[in-house]
């Protein structure tokens, strides 16, 4: 939908009785009462149990999607109960037409598209964090931690209990948590904040106590009370996962493949010093059962972003984030934290055959928690062991790594201040101290402060960072991507050490009515450098970013929700020079038959700018020319077997001389209620006239035409044989191919005309091809509570060659299986004692 067309159909809205973006008075029904229980609740589904005829119980729910405080479709009752060792809660989501249910095997933590019941427990009752306990009718269950009161880690996975049944009058849950799975202040009475969603999917309904308001920013904030929690005791929470494993990899033994067999073992500790203070360590961790990171051609200057996988350093992520040059408008990973540096790929290569692919972890340990007086600590520790090439050279030294992150909140969590320190000291050798830097810290502070109601916030930073090793290691520092000194004239070869600091300030509306907006100044310095423990793609660097929204909540005869919005951002070196000022509005409509579309378009490079980074690498700021970006998406409803997703990116810059082209089309597929499946193709055809490619002349910066077509293929199947055993498979053959033409090198970088920039060059730029495949097959079986046996094989293949190749791109596929195999097997099996 065009977004001026939008933007009349969301201001309308906004002067319609349905959707004036006046909130109406919050229901005073948001306190809810826990019971005793005299003897330990049967959890089998039904309310037969005593506790459950005399707990009062809670009937006011409200839908809150798709339209905010609307009458909800089906009665809704909960009940909430207690012992010295669990908390229970009993819900019954009436329904008249209870063959209408789907009960949909998935595999724990993935949303099928069925009812679902939630509960939502802020057992520190800060309005900040919480715990988040979900199930449908099948019995799949799923649970997050919620943290800085709007954010869900879904990674998150406690032991707790819950049986559901559908019956004559609709379904039914019934959960048990053991208080040893939460956090909390032992008191004499407690009170926690707490909530109940229903999700009734077959209309996508969402009904909630208390009321939810989209409208609103938060989510714990808006939560109700449990009281009635009368001396809960303080459990100190043991728990140990000892494992063993064997391992079978291939491996090359000169121009032949040779087998190497490993057994191992290790253990995930977890241990609440306190109730509110948890210890959790791993010793010789092994995440063998993650799955392989996507295939990637990266033709940039800047490195690639990867998400984390390994659940030993997702769970808890949150408390750690502290994002550096994050807004509305552009947040790209960047952070203090990025615990994908911890067991990381090895830093130096000497391209010896068998050499490792990962460092390996000794152990890692992190305390967080709540402390009485509103204060959350994190504190995380690793050691990663010497990686070592064939020949004893080294490629990545022994290196400590470690992260202090504490926050303390004011005025029922509305205001806050917080503190992030990293460090990083490597035992560098011969082999390393040249290239690595030999220590790298990190200091910084936040804060936040919401006002007018909790509808508008102010927050920032200011961060503090140095770096230090041998002269020839702060050297590549210094020439690195990041930095590029040698750009500056302000390159010293003689410097041992390196300073920088970041500063982000920001304020926006964060709630109520229609609107929304953020504004923002963020600011890096050119020797800002956090990349040894953070994710940093670019020091030196400036911006100014906007961005408005408008939202409608409230159903229309044409849409279910519909939102808009428009950016302004301008970007300069930290010397003054623009290298980026563009604008952008995008639409997002949920039509009535739950169909989403969406659709944007980005005009850049307006009036005078400068390429700093990707184009001449190191060299002078290249003058860039406008450019346009449109896209679209086209989400299907998502209650059907069959979900089709379609997205298309288009870019044309350069005066037209160049362009790119990304697409995505995807299907997923339901066989069976136990049986899940997706397809995923992806295409790009980039055509860059100025692609940057080596030069062996210094002071000569080369460009060459690139022609480069991209695609790849992801298949997933998801078979659900119970809610404890599952198998994944997972497969992704990958092709990118290239040819370079038309060199040309630099002649002024200020020139107003393209063709003034750049002069002819006789050279013979050659081209590329790379491919790969990899494939990954789990089973799964949680054979008692939080206790897991993992079999797993993975296979890798993959081939690079420096030209383009006479193969179309089927071909390519073709030859991928011809190539030698990588195989891994795996065996894991894990015991849950507590």
């Amino acid at each position: 939908m065009p977004a001026v067309a939008l933007l009349a159909i969301l201001l309308q809205t906004a002067t319609s009785p349905s959707g004036d973006g006046v909130a109406p008075p919050p229901s005073t029904a948001t306190r809810a009462t826990a019971v005793r229980a005299k003897t330990p609740v049967v959890i089998d589904g039904r309310d037969d149990d005593e506790v459950w005829r005399v707990a009062p119980a809670i009937t006011q729910f409200r839908e809150f999607q798709p339209k905010e405080d609307g009458d909800p479709r089906f009665a809704t009752e909960a009940k909430v109960a207690y012992d010295d060792r669990n908390l229970y809660v009993f819900i019954r989501a009436f329904d008249p037409h209870p063959d209408s249910i789907l009960k949909l095997l998935a595999r724990r933590d993935v949303r099928a598209a069925t009812d679902q019941l939630k509960i939502m427990i802020d057992s520190y009752h800060d309005r900040r964090n919480g715990f988040e306990f979900a199930v449908n009718p099948a019995g799949v269950k799923r649970d997050y931690a919620i943290y800085n009161d709007n954010q869900e880690d879904d990674a998150w996975d406690a032991v707790w209990d819950v049986a559901t049944q559908v019956d004559s009058l609709g379904w039914t849950a019934e959960f048990r948590i053991p208080l040893s799975q939460l956090r909390y202040v032992p008191r004499g009475t407690n009170t926690f904040g707490f909530g109940i969603w229903r999700d009734i999917q077959r209309y996508t309904e969402r009904e909630s106590w208390p009321l939810y308001r989209n409208s609103q920013a938060g989510i714990s904030s808006q939560l109700g009370e449990l009281t009635g929690l009368v001396g809960l005791p303080s459990p100190r929470r043991p728990e140990i996962a000892p494992y063993m494993l064997t391992k079978n990899v291939s491996v090359p033994t000169g121009s032949a493949f040779d087998r190497s067999q490993k057994v191992t073992g290790g253990a995930d500790l977890k241990y609440g010093i306190t109730s509110n203070l948890t210890l959790d360590a791993t010793v010789n961790p092994d995440f063998g059962q993650v799955e392989a990171d996507p295939s990637v051609l990266n033709l940039t200057a800047f490195e690639t972003f990867f998400q984390e996988r390994r659940p030993f350093f997702v769970q808890g992520a949150g408390i750690f984030r502290f994002d550096v040059n994050c807004s509305q408008v552009n947040c790209n990973g960047e952070g203090l934290f990025y615990s994908r540096r911890i067991g990381r790929a090895p830093q130096l290569d000497y391209g010896e055959p068998g050499s490792p692919t990962a460092t390996t972890i000794y152990g890692a340990a992190k305390l967080t928690g709540r402390l009485p007086g509103g204060q959350t600590v994190g504190v995380l520790d690793a050691v990663t062991h010497r990686a070592a090439s064939p020949l004893d050279e080294t490629m990545e030294p022994t290196t400590n790594y470690a992260v202090v992150r504490t926050q303390q909140d004011f005025r029922n969590g509305e205001s806050g201040v917080g503190m992030m320190f990293t460090a990083v000291n490597r035992n560098l050798d011969q082999w390393s101290q040249d290239f690595l830097r030999r220590s790298a810290y990190v200091g910084a502070v936040d804060f936040r402060h919401r006002f007018l109601q909790g509808h508008y916030q102010v927050s920032g930073s200011f961060d503090l960072s140095r770096v230090a090793g041998t002269d020839s290691a702060i050297a590549r520092t210094q020439r690195d991507p990041v930095h590029f000194y040698q750009r500056t004239g302000s390159f010293d070869s003689t410097r041992t050490s390196l300073s920088g600091n970041a500063e982000e300030l920001l304020f926006g509306k964060v709630g109520g009515g229609i609107t929304r907006f953020e504004t923002s100044y963020l600011r890096r310095s050119q020797g800002f450098e956090a990349n040894d423990l953070g994710f940093l793609l670019q020091a030196d660097q400036q911006s100014w970013n906007t961005w408005f929204g408008l939202q409608a909540l409230h159903p229309s005869s044409i849409y279910q929700q519909a939102f808009w919005n428009f950016n302004w951002w301008q970007f300069w070196t930290a010397a003054g020079t623009p290298v980026e000022r563009a604008a952008n509005t995008n639409g997002h409509v949920m039509l009535k038959n739950r169909w989403w579309l969406h659709g944007g378009v980005t005009a850049g490079q307006l009036g005078t700018t400068f390429c700093d980074r990707n184009c001449s690498r190191g060299g002078p700021a290249v003058r860039v020319d406008p450019y346009v970006a449109p896209w679209l998406e086209v989400d299907g409803d998502g209650r059907p077997a069959f979900v089709p997703y379609i997205w298309f990116n288009y870019w044309r810059g350069d005066g037209g001389r160049s362009e790119r082209f990304n697409g995505n089309v995807q299907v997923t597929y339901r066989i069976a209620s136990q049986v899940n499946t997706s397809l995923t193709l992806r295409a790009t055809h980039n055509v860059n006239d100025v692609q940057p490619i080596p030069s062996d002349s210094p002071g000569v910066y080369l460009f060459a035409h690139l022609n480069q077509k991209e695609v790849s293929l992801t298949g997933r199947v998801d078979y659900t044989l119970s809610t404890v055993l599952t198998l994944q498979l997972y497969a992704q053959p990958f092709v990118s191919k290239g040819a370079f033409s038309s060199t040309r090198k630099l002649l002024d970088a200020n020139a107003q005309a393209f063709d003034d920039r750049y002069q002819r060059y006789n050279a013979t730029p050659g081209g590329f091809n790379f491919k790969a495949f990899n494939s990954t097959a789990v089973l799964r079986w949680e054979y008692r509570p939080g206790s897991t046996l993992f079999v797993v094989w993975t296979q890798g293949r993959g081939d690079f060659a420096p030209a383009m190749g006479p193969r179309s791109l089927k071909g390519d596929f073709e030859d991928l299986f011809g190539l030698h195999p990588n195989n891994t097997f795996l065996v894991k099996a894990s015991y849950w004692i507590n």
